[in-house]
């Protein structure tokens, strides 16, 4: 059984046998100075790779060879090194030997510890070069690069439309699948995002967590906060290409634009005649009943 760490002595989780220096990963002792120096007689063949054993060439050229000599037993994953498969087990024991101090939550991995006492020191090592917008973990800037690139690597492979996070592609193919996997537990009604089920159970709990903070008028979305904050600012920021004339929302330019293309989408089953708006409909089927 592995000894508990914590984020007071996480930080020099691995100390080098010849200069005492201390590294937070095994992987950055090769910045130690005396490692640098030393001798590498060892050279792999296929890539010209050098080291100074020959224990670290040899697990080295699985790298090129594919072999996995090490076998998880409940699994049957195969792995180049045995802490690579140690680590990997932890995740079947539900063993977590690296602690926070401060909260005592547990990890199977110490780069996990180190990333979750950020949350605790507010520290953000990671800076974006196009913005310098900082964060804590490096897989969180490089989902936020994405937006500056453009890159959208997880593409769907019904309608090919991309996006930045994986995540986003998983909820995305419930429009192809009709997959609706959150359900209400009041009426039962399901969804296709957690999100979505978490609005609206608001229609049940009466609850409105977002309040305007000039009237103090309280909404089940912060989306129709934002409308209603449009209110007091009188802000407009939806433009008619065509006129110029400003809206509050979106579906009230979407309405207007219909004066100038003339687009009548509200029919009336009885007459056949459209209408630009559905309230327009809704007054005109009085003259048939």
């Amino acid at each position: 059984m592995e000894e508990k760490s914590c984020i007071c002595c996480i930080n020099r989780l691995v100390t080098c046998s010849m200069c005492e220096c201390g590294f937070k990963r095994s992987s950055d002792h090769g910045r130690c100075k005396c490692d640098q120096t030393r001798e590498r007689p060892c050279k792999c063949v296929d890539c010209g790779k050098r080291f100074s054993y020959p224990s670290e060439l040899e697990t080295h050229q699985r790298s090129h060879t594919g072999m996995r000599p090490f076998t998880c037993p409940e699994c049957g994953k195969g792995f180049t090194q045995s802490s690579t498969l140690l680590r990997h087990q932890r995740g079947h024991t539900g063993e977590r030997p690296f602690t926070c101090c401060i909260c005592e939550k547990g990890f199977i991995y110490s780069c996990d510890l180190l990333a979750h006492q950020r949350i605790h020191t507010g520290e953000r090592p990671f800076t974006c070069s196009v913005c310098e917008k900082e964060f804590g973990q490096s897989s969180t800037l490089l989902r936020h690069l994405r937006f500056h690139t453009g890159e959208r690597p997880f593409t769907c492979s019904v309608c090919g439309k991309g996006f930045t996070q994986s995540s986003d592609l998983l909820a995305h193919q419930r429009v192809h699948t009709g997959e609706k996997p959150f359900t209400c537990s009041v009426c039962e009604e399901r969804f296709t995002h957690s999100s979505n089920l978490l609005t609206h159970q608001r229609v049940h709990t009466g609850e409105r967590p977002f309040t305007c903070s000039v009237c103090e008028k309280r909404f089940k979305q912060a989306s129709n906060l934002l409308t209603h904050e449009r209110v007091h600012t009188g802000e407009r920021p939806f433009t008619c290409s065509v006129c110029g004339k400003g809206f509050k929302r979106a579906s009230n330019l979407v309405s207007h634009q219909r004066v100038h293309t003339g687009e009548k989408p509200f029919t009336c089953s009885v007459c056949g005649k459209g209408f630009s708006k559905s309230s327009y409909l809704v007054k005109h089927l009085q003259v048939h009943n």
